[in-house]
């Protein structure tokens, strides 16, 4: 193949893709976006950001406040199994409302949210801080820090989604202590809205799957 024929092909590839309205220039279009984002883009962050995770989608309203910073506070929450309220569940972790309303998105974020990560050393989380950690479940969990504390050169952490009535403690998530070397990152960063994407993308080939 000859130089003027590389070239024809070249211009034949670049007019498909970027001039052609056809349906099969945008599959191939979206096709090369993900090979992109998912083989170059997302490593890239991740290597920039010191993380495997550096970019999630929330998908769960386990982080959402209902009303205004008051009204959640003084919602029902459960302390050793009873009812009480958040301000009574955060209390018993010495957490005032004053410090809580220091804490980054101390207002909670919601379903669809894009959350950027950064790769954090135990030792430098804090309380208040909304961290990403690995569990038995398929997808990682994205909660609060309410305690950290250390056992045999190692940190552990507890956590609580804001719109949870406390932390959970089951077979597949246990939240009460979560060690050092589950930790994925901290969020620094909030997109509003643009995980709906990844979302809406995610139900397509599930419904795609039922069909």
């Amino acid at each position: 193949m000859d130089k003027k024929e590389f070239k024809k092909i070249l211009k034949k590839i670049w007019y498909f893709l970027w001039e052609s309205n056809s349906i099969w220039s945008w599959i191939a279009n979206i096709i090369i976006a993900f090979i992109l984002i998912k083989f170059i883009v997302y490593p890239g962050l991740g290597f920039i950001l010191h993380t495997s995770h550096p970019i999630v989608a929330v998908v769960s309203g386990s982080m959402e406040h209902d009303g205004d910073f008051d009204q959640w506070w003084n919602s029902i929450a459960i302390c050793q199994r009873r009812t009480c309220t958040q301000k009574d569940f955060y209390n018993s972790y010495n957490i005032t409302k004053e410090q809580f309303l220091t804490f980054k998105y101390k207002n909670g974020f919601n379903i669809g949210d894009i959350m950027v990560l950064k790769g954090t050393a135990p030792e430098n989380i804090k309380v208040g801080d909304i961290i990403v950690f690995n569990t038995y479940r398929p997808d990682p969990i994205i909660h609060r820090t309410i305690k950290k504390w250390q056992e045999n050169a190692q940190y552990y952490f507890q956590t609580k989604g804001d719109h949870n009535l406390e932390s959970i403690s089951s077979k597949t998530l246990n939240e009460t202590k979560i060690p050092s070397d589950k930790l994925i990152g901290r969020a620094v960063f909030k997109i509003p809205y643009l995980g709906w994407i990844k979302i809406g993308f995610v139900k397509l080939l599930k419904l795609l799957k039922i069909i």
